[in-house]
C-alpha cells in the first residue's frame, strides 16, 4: 500500500489555547483555519520540529470530537495521502479494517476525499486524495 504520512489529528475544546501550547514547542500556522460543516469541525494546521498537527473543534452543536474529548485523548488519528483512495480504502478492508467515514469532499484539502477507517486494533487513521 502506497501512504504518505500526512500529519497527526488532535482534539481540542479551543485552537488558540491549544496552539499556544505547541507554539512554546517551535510550531507556527501553516496556512489559514477552515471550517468544514459537512464534517461539523473547524481546524488549523501546525508545522514545526515534529510531525504536521491538525488541531480540530467541534463547531457549535457538534459532538463529533466528544468521545475523544470526554476520555482526555488529543491526538486520535493519523493521516496518509494516497494516490487512490478507493484502492487503499479496499486494501486497507483486506486487512480488517472498518470505515467509519465513507468517501467525502474535504474543505481542508480543497474538496479532495477523505474517509476515516479503524484499523483492528483500534486506531483511527484518515486517508486523503492525493492531488492530481
Amino acid at each position: 500500500m502506497d501512504l504518505a504520512f500526512h500529519h497527526l489529528g488532535l482534539a481540542c475544546r479551543d485552537l488558540d489555547v491549544e496552539e499556544q501550547t505547541w507554539t512554546r514547542l517551535g510550531y507556527r500556522r501553516e496556512r489559514a483555519d477552515f471550517e468544514d460543516p459537512r464534517q461539523q469541525i473547524r481546524g488549523r494546521f501546525l508545522v514545526g520540529p515534529g510531525p504536521r498537527l491538525e488541531l480540530l473543534v467541534g463547531t457549535p452543536g457538534s459532538t463529533v470530537l466528544d468521545p475523544w474529548l470526554a476520555r482526555g485523548i488529543k491526538i486520535y488519528h493519523q493521516a496518509f495521502e494516497v494516490p487512490d483512495i478507493r484502492d487503499s480504502i479496499a486494501a486497507l478492508r483486506a486487512t480488517g479494517a472498518r470505515v467509519v467515514v465513507e468517501p467525502v469532499p474535504a474543505i481542508a484539502f480543497d474538496g479532495r476525499e477523505i474517509s476515516f477507517l479503524l484499523l483492528p486494533n483500534g486506531l483511527l487513521i484518515e486517508v486523503i486524495q492525493q492531488a492530481v
